[in-house]
């Protein structure tokens, strides 16, 4: 197994679970098991299923290789019904994934922690937890949630970030470093923002115009490289000491191959610094922006 490739976890956002043709002659629950197989053959750390509806939960538990060794990720319930909702949800989402137990369990939105019944909700996983549902208990934060402040504050077992190639400012400042220094796991997600990389410049999100020369100059620089996109993406979240796993989407088996063979190549020697975009204001969207990254 390669060390690089054992750090990669598989996000389950793009796996087209949510009713709507892809487009693709074949069956998503068909390319899902295809992307499943391959995903454990390879030796992925992790199967992030947070993204996952519960249409999406009972396709992947029915496809889901018996035995499976990655660790699984769910995530939990908005809090504004109560910790009780919670609770049901949560023993829902592994009964949908017809297992008995999670890794982990993930609260999808920093803020729900403080809600009204946020408190209740952290004791109500934290009891999930020691029940033995999950081993760990973990928070989804974007960079405007302090994800240090909120592992100081709550001690969550992990903590799941954006951080990418573009996108390196919970790396350049120290915070992700420093949440692993109190020995909370961390997950990399969003490596791909949503592909700009790999979009022509007139194809680039309209969000993303504004640094449109800057795309064009970190290209030209990954090509001089002689490297590609998805090379230099994987191969700067993968090496960053900052990172316990690092999650890719993918939307077919030919893609998670394409990915599980970047990531067992070696790194490219790249100038990582000089290709981050400085406009902090693209890199704090609506949370459905950057789910399928």
């Amino acid at each position: 197994m390669h060390p690089l490739v054992s750090k990669l976890g598989l996000g389950v956002a793009q796996f087209g679970l949510d009713g709507r043709s892809r487009g693709s002659a074949r069956s998503p629950e068909a390319e899902v098991r295809d992307m499943l197989g391959l995903a454990e053959r390879s030796g992925l750390a992790v199967l992030d299923a947070g993204a996952a509806s519960a249409h999406g939960e009972a396709v992947i538990g029915a496809a889901m290789p018996r035995p499976c060794h990655l660790r699984l990720t769910v995530k939990a319930a908005r809090g504004d019904k109560g910790p009780d909702h919670v609770e049901a949800e949560a023993r829902a989402s592994l009964a949908r994934l017809a297992v008995s137990r999670a890794d982990a369990i993930m609260v999808q939105a920093a803020g729900d922690l403080f809600s009204p019944f946020g408190g209740e909700v952290w004791t109500r996983l934290r009891r999930l937890r020691d029940e033995g549902l999950f081993d760990r208990i973990g928070i989804s934060a974007y960079a405007s949630d302090d994800p240090l402040g909120l592992a100081r504050r709550f001690h969550p077992d992990l903590i799941q970030a954006p951080a990418s190639l573009l996108d390196q400012r919970l790396l350049v400042d120290g915070s992700l470093k420093a949440v692993r220094d109190l020995g909370i796991e961390v997950h990399l997600r969003a490596i791909f923002l949503n592909g700009p990389l790999f979009r022509p410049p007139d194809r680039v999100p309209s969000h993303l115009k504004a640094a449109a020369v800057r795309l064009s100059r970190a290209r030209r620089m990954i090509a001089e490289g002689r490297s590609d996109p998805l090379q230099a993406a994987l191969g700067f979240a993968l090496s960053r000491h900052e990172a316990d796993v690092v999650i890719a989407g993918a939307s077919t088996a030919a893609e998670l191959s394409a990915i599980v063979a970047a990531a067992a190549n070696p790194p490219p020697d790249l100038d990582w610094d000089d290709m981050a975009l400085e406009e902090p204001d693209l890199f704090d969207p609506t949370p459905h922006r950057w789910a399928a990254a």
